[in-house]
């Protein structure tokens, strides 16, 4: 597949619990097009069917289903005008990988080179007063700190600058947000 690099695809990031989904849920709210993460899609649709690609069952088959979804959100944002909102992007399940231990393929690599995004990815931190476990989510603090780090190496390496977001009330963020596009935006055309 040929470079895709686009200006209006925006990453968000962090740890699991940090606050992305309530985020990517007001910016859907204000009218934004947003793509839903695919971890917990994946873990939602493989618990309904007792499925073998569960993190705690088989991570490697995970991070493969999390590669194609993340590769299908990207192409389905073509479709959508104005920019695009992505709950994790492609290289999130580098990330994942690497801080599971497990080796990172080179199609994953390759991935990571063809689906760009906007060179500024929002990195939210842990939030230990947020961060909470349900069945989806069964990393604890320490894991999602760990997830922070990798996510912060592996952006980082993939070419991108790393933005982070307050720990601030969703409306706060949501307007930090778009400001920060705002200004990158008005940078470009001076």
């Amino acid at each position: 597949m040929t470079q895709v690099l686009t200006d209006r695809y925006f990453v968000l990031t962090g740890g699991p619990g940090s606050g992305k989904t309530t985020l990517l849920e007001a910016l859907s709210a204000a009218g934004h097009a947003v793509a839903p993460e695919a971890g917990r899609g994946i873990i939602r649709h493989q618990m309904a069917i007792s499925g073998p690609a569960l993190p705690w069952k088989d991570p490697a088959l995970f991070g493969e289903l999390m590669l194609v979804w993340e590769m299908r959100s990207h192409e389905a944002a073509r479709d959508e005008t104005g920019p695009v909102f992505f709950d994790r992007g492609v290289p999130d399940v580098i990330g994942y990988l690497r801080l599971t231990g497990l080796p990172v393929p080179p199609h994953a690599e390759e991935a990571a080179k063809s689906f760009r995004y906007n060179r500024t990815v929002f990195i939210l931190p842990p939030w230990p007063e947020i961060f909470r476990q349900d069945s989806e989510r069964r990393q604890d603090l320490a894991e999602a700190e760990r997830t922070y780090e990798a996510m912060v190496e592996t952006h980082t390496a993939c070419g991108y600058r790393l933005v982070e977001v307050p720990r601030a009330p969703v409306e706060d963020r949501l307007t930090f947000v778009l400001g920060q596009i705002q200004e990158s935006s008005a940078a470009k055309q001076a």
